[in-house]
């Protein structure tokens, strides 16, 4: 039976007249509140997760906040790693005052989806608050997430709900981007999370200014016929006197190791000074000793009108990766092209050349030519900008930029702090900022730096190896 037409449930007069007490008692014994409604930038198409978030809008809402006893009792939990925060808060927002101001914005914009065609996506809510969406809170200075949205609370009277109860705990910051252009927002969140720190390069390089040595009797290649096992150090390479009497002289080589299943061995041997005068039907002899490991052992090659040498006359800079080397080819048909490596330092600077193959038929001494090293052109990054490597094409955005003013050889000069990393970036690309074209070289970069003032992750790192010892065995056992 239909309800009697002489009684009303509830007419829209009276509806809006409780919405408008509402709004009233809100505007009088609430606070102002910040709410961030959140952009996906990135989302895993195979367990649909949010990666990465993007908060770049704010609104100012009255809401009332329900913790008249302070946060929920038992928020603060001791663990073993330190104190962790579980601090909760429930507000009350006027649905009315929140459909005029904050969904007006958001309708008809896919917030949930800022990039990219993903199909099987819903995008979130514009005509409620979002679970996801943050909550600034002026009081505690704190940035909390929306947990949950209670929609129906009060249970719809006279026909209508007219609040939102929003339960939000503590925001715990995952490298989402929050650039909102309001200082006391985008500042509270500059230094959490997992940051990559940068060390930049000089903004310039010099030339290098490098002349080729040629002779008869060059040790041309070193061949390794055994790599050897055990190293603890680089060995010393020995290479037998040249019998070319005062016109002769002596080779030089270095060896290089590398690690494989935690066994240390020599990987190649490479020639610094080839020498003159060696006979090419009698090779020297090439000795290694040293380096705490043993068995390794190498033959010599010898070559005429090879490359002996090359001649490094300044000290280039601004090389973070190490530059293509080239030498001509020899006469045609009657020589091999020589085969040389640049070493640099730490500090980004050419400090010598090394011979793998020192080629012959040189009858004439070739011209060698080395790569430029790429150049930064300065300038300031900006707080959350966008940066890509333009070699790895790495992306990330800014946390802080500093520029350091006294510059040696143990300080880069600026330091580059960014955050949600899609990639690595390389030692000597350029990294290039999308608003300010700020663009420096990368020098080195620590990915493995989680930002937090209470944190103890490097002291229980060193407590940690002052007490197991890795360097002879695995302490747990091998299998």
């Amino acid at each position: 039976m239909a309800l009697n037409p002489f009684f009303l449930q509830g007419s829209s007069t009276e509806q809006f007249l409780v919405q408008d007490l509402i709004n009233e008692q809100l505007k009088i014994y609430g606070i102002d509140v910040y709410y961030l409604p959140r952009k996906v930038i990135n989302i895993d198409n195979i367990l649909n997760e949010v990666e990465t978030s993007k908060f770049n809008d704010s609104f100012l809402i009255e809401a009332y906040l329900d913790n008249y006893e302070g946060y929920s009792p038992g928020s603060d939990i001791m663990t073993k790693f330190g104190l962790r925060l579980k601090n909760e808060i429930n507000l009350i927002i006027s649905r009315e005052r929140f459909e005029d101001f904050i969904s007006t914005f958001l309708q008809g914009t896919n917030y949930a989806i800022e990039q990219g065609s993903l199909t099987g996506i819903e995008p979130l809510l514009a005509n409620r608050p979002s679970e996801g969406d943050l909550i600034y809170f002026p009081l505690g200075q704190r940035l909390f997430e929306i947990k949950r949205v209670e929609h129906e609370k009060p249970f719809y009277q006279l026909g209508k709900n007219y609040i939102y109860e929003l339960q939000c705990e503590l925001y715990e910051y995952e490298n989402e981007s929050i650039d909102t252009s309001i200082e006391e927002l985008d500042r509270t969140v500059e230094d959490e999370g997992y940051i990559t720190t940068i060390n930049l390069a000089p903004v310039s390089a010099t030339n290098v200014e490098a002349g080729a040595l040629i002779s008869d009797g060059v040790v041309g290649q070193i061949i390794l016929n055994e790599d050897g096992y055990g190293y603890t150090s680089t060995p010393t390479v020995t290479i037998s006197e040249s019998p070319g009497g005062v016109f002769g002289i002596n080779a030089t080589a270095v060896a290089i190791t590398t690690s494989v299943g935690g066994i240390q061995s020599i990987e190649s041997i490479r020639i610094t000074d080839g020498g003159r005068n060696y006979d090419v039907n009698n090779p020297p002899t090439v000795t290694i000793t040293g380096g705490g490991g043993v068995g390794a052992s190498a033959t010599s090659v010898v070559v005429n009108d090879g490359l002996r040498k090359i001649l490094l006359t300044n000290s280039p800079i601004g090389y973070y990766q190490k530059p293509t080397v080239s030498v001509p080819n020899p006469e045609p048909g009657i020589g091999q092209t020589a085969l040389v490596e640049a070493i640099i330092d730490s500090n980004g600077t050419i400090t010598s050349f090394q011979i793998t193959n020192a080629g012959f038929g040189y009858t004439v001494t070739p011209t060698v030519s080395v790569s430029a090293a790429g150049t930064g052109f300065g300038g300031n990054f900006e707080y959350n900008e966008k940066v890509t490597g333009t070699t790895s094409g790495t992306i990330a955005y800014v946390r802080e930029f500093d520029i350091l003013t006294e510059v040696d050889s143990a300080n880069p000069p600026g330091v580059l702090r960014v955050a949600i990393n899609d990639g690595k970036f390389l030692s000597g690309e350029l990294i290039v900022g999308s608003e300010s074209s700020a663009s420096y070289i990368v020098t080195s970069y620590n990915s493995n730096s989680y930002e937090d003032s209470y944190d103890s992750n490097e002291e229980f790192e060193l407590e940690g190896e002052s007490i197991l010892d890795f360097t002879e065995t695995n302490p747990f056992g091998e299998f």
